[in-house]
């Protein structure tokens, strides 16, 4: 049986848990179709999620289509909680991107469009709602093909459109033939198509059609369109056929060596720790090793694989499966298993822009938090934990206010703290202006490190991150003082001259130097990587100060529908907030607004719009870049010893310090 890993995307409420409902119903996974409303879903399993009706963590289940084994993965379909659905990206063979059929595409549709494309995953897209009043055929068509792409190929018609007996009529059977632009549409991509169609347009057949569709749409040249209703259940036996039909099933060499990558990490009720692993080659058995992150390992002590419905327990998982590990302690989201071949993952979204500081209510419980903010980490790196000792204060990053609400539930319900957030404020990045170098010798007077580092920092692309290389001779000093020093690199740069995250630069190792040790054993007057890692940071600042650095602010991008009558006001606000505004379109009573504004204004215009616009403002933002701020550069309060205070930056590094 072959296996299709398939996400379920989509806006929040546009019907994405319940098509996922619907599914699992149709196939026989589940004898009744849960309520979102109701909290009685199959895949919102937390309590948070059937509280809120809203899906906040990633969720498996499996149904099957005829010889097609199908994972099923349900995203968050809230902004705040992107991370989610980036973890799942990399795992999926294809994806169902849902959109209502009364709001059309909405922003965070388009965010997620155009990560798939870019990523090339092969995408059907499924009209929810076509029930509901106010739902529409041809004008969400256009939306589409306006706001996403124009490579749609629309799967049928609909009949009483907006009305509980509406239904979906699917091309392609004897009464409802292909129509003539789908030829046209295949012909772009398909040669055959088109000398067949020019030779005689009546002699294509419906069967080729299909075939050229299918074979596009697994290109991700094309996206089929169907329309249907996850509650009424009308058009599902359609969305089901084109799922197994025009998506492409898992890959994977069996016999190659292990490789795959861990989407999601929850923990059981003992609090052991459950990996969620996408296998793309080898096969897990359990009781045996496994290699896993940077340099650990561990024994499988069970593994589970989704087949029909929940998980089941098996002696093995094999590439193109979906499994859960257990025994893997040290596991964290977005390891890689086994061999290199998965790894390299980059951001597909951009990374949270908001950071906010929590506090237990009681100050006896700052362990404890600290416990389970580290716990919550394990689950979502990206809410990259800091601890403040200097100031004794706890930090997360964040993408949004109800990220925040979240994570206080989280809190109380499953660790028993009560905590509060300060006001959060914005992530600002540091990006160097110049080229500057430096470095530290071993034996002079100002260097109390059996060490030499030098170093190089120069400016790189925006988005390349810090590249970190060498124009030393790997040889010239053992590796692990040379990893000591890379590592140390990276984490001195989380903190820049004006305390940002330094980022987009080249930082290469010009100068190295240690002391060997005698040739039986150890001395105390040869080298150590404590040396290397207590020096590093000086040099590092050092060079980065040479440099320079301008700060960058995190700017989204905008589009504003609203009554025309309302723009003045609208346009008054959006100077105020330090949006740079394109000229407005006007269409009939309405206008389209688009430009940039800064991320720490959004909140701001998010909360100032119904007031302005009467409740008819619809606001779509996305991020966009960085960009320098204006004005003074704006600091951020050091956590560690700074480097850039040399005399109090040794006093409190005693251990990298020997006579």
């Amino acid at each position: 049986m072959q296996t299709l890993n398939l996400g379920i995307l989509a806006h929040v409420d546009a019907g994405k848990t319940s098509l996922t409902e619907r599914l699992l119903y149709a196939a026989g996974v589940i004898d009744e179709i849960g309520s979102v409303d109701d909290g009685s879903t199959q895949t919102d399993s937390l309590a948070l999620e059937r509280l809120r009706g809203i899906t906040i963590k990633s969720a498996v289940a499996s149904f099957t289509v005829g010889d097609v084994s199908v994972n099923l993965i349900d995203t968050p379909g809230h902004p705040d909680f992107i991370a989610e659905v980036e973890r799942v990206l990399g795992v999926l063979d294809g994806a169902v991107l849902v959109i209502s059929a009364v709001e059309g595409v909405q922003a965070q549709t388009r965010v997620l469009m155009r990560t798939l494309q870019r990523l090339r995953i092969p995408t059907l897209i499924f009209v929810n709602k076509i029930d509901r009043r106010g739902a529409g055929y041809e004008r969400v068509l256009a939306d589409i093909a306006t706001k996403l792409t124009r490579a749609i190929a629309p799967m049928g018609s609909v009949c009483q459109l907006g009305s509980p007996s509406a239904s979906w009529l699917p091309y392609g059977a004897a009464d409802v033939p292909f129509p003539a632009g789908m030829v046209e549409l295949l012909a772009e991509n398909d040669d055959a198509v088109l000398a067949a169609y020019i030779d005689d347009p009546a002699a294509v057949t419906p069967q080729q059609l299909r075939a050229s569709l299918a074979a596009q749409s697994v290109r991700a040249q094309l996206h089929p369109v169907f329309f249907g209703s996850a509650i009424t259940g009308t058009g599902i036996d359609c969305l089901t056929s084109g799922i197994a039909e025009l998506l492409p099933a898992a890959g994977g060499d069996a016999n190659a060596p292990v490789s795959g990558s861990v989407f999601k990490v929850e923990r059981g009720r003992s609090g052991e720790k459950i990996a969620y692993v996408r296998l793309f080659s080898g096969r897990v058995r359990a009781r045996e090793r496994l290699r896993f992150g940077e340099d650990a390992a561990a024994k499988v002590t069970a593994v589970s694989v989704f087949g029909v419905g929940q998980a089941e327990q098996r002696t093995v998982a094999t590439a193109g499966s979906i499994a859960k590990l257990w025994g893997l302690a040290d596991v964290r989201v977005g390891d890689q298993l086994g061999s290199a071949q998965a790894s390299g993952h980059r951001h597909h979204f951009a990374p949270p822009t908001l950071e906010t500081v929590v506090e237990p209510s009681r100050r006896a419980d700052r362990g404890a938090l600290h416990a389970a903010l580290a716990q919550l980490s394990e689950q979502d790196p990206l809410i990259n934990l800091r601890v403040d000792d200097i100031r004794q204060e706890i930090l997360v990053c964040l993408y949004g206010e109800v990220q925040k609400e979240v994570i206080q539930a989280t809190l109380a319900d499953d660790f028993g703290l009560e905590v509060w957030f300060r006001e959060t404020t914005t992530i600002c990045i540091e990006r160097p202006v110049g080229t500057g170098a430096a470095a530290e010798f071993m034996g002079s007077k100002a260097n109390p490190f059996r060490a030499t580092v030098g170093l190089r920092i120069a400016p790189a692309a925006p988005g390349s991150g810090v590249q970190f290389g060498h124009d030393v001779e790997l040889g010239s000093m053992p590796f692990s003082f040379m990893k000591a020093v890379e590592e140390t690199v990276r984490e001195t740069l989380t903190q820049g001259i004006y305390g940002w995250p330094v980022a987009d630069c080249t930082v290469s190792m010009t100068h190295s130097g240690y002391t060997p040790p005698p040739p039986f054993g150890w001395s105390k007057w040869s080298s150590s990587a404590g040396d290397f890692r207590g020096l590093t940071p000086l040099v590092t600042m050092s060079a980065l100060q040479q440099a320079g650095t301008t700060v960058c602010e995190p700017i989204n991008e905008f589009r504003l529908e609203l009554p025309a009558d309302c723009l003045p006001a609208v346009l008054t606000a959006l100077a105020r907030l330090r949006a740079v505004e394109q000229k407005p379109e006007m269409r009939g009573p309405g206008c389209i607004v688009t430009g940039e504004i800064p991320v720490g204004h959004v909140h701001g215009l998010q909360q100032q719009l119904p007031a302005m616009t009467r409740g008819e403002g619809v606001l779509e933002a996305a991020f966009a870049c960085y960009r320098p701020v204006s004005g003074p550069a704006p600091t951020r309060p050091r956590t560690d010893h700074n480097p850039l205070n040399r005399k109090d930056y040794l006093l409190h590094v005693q251990r990298g310090i020997r006579p």
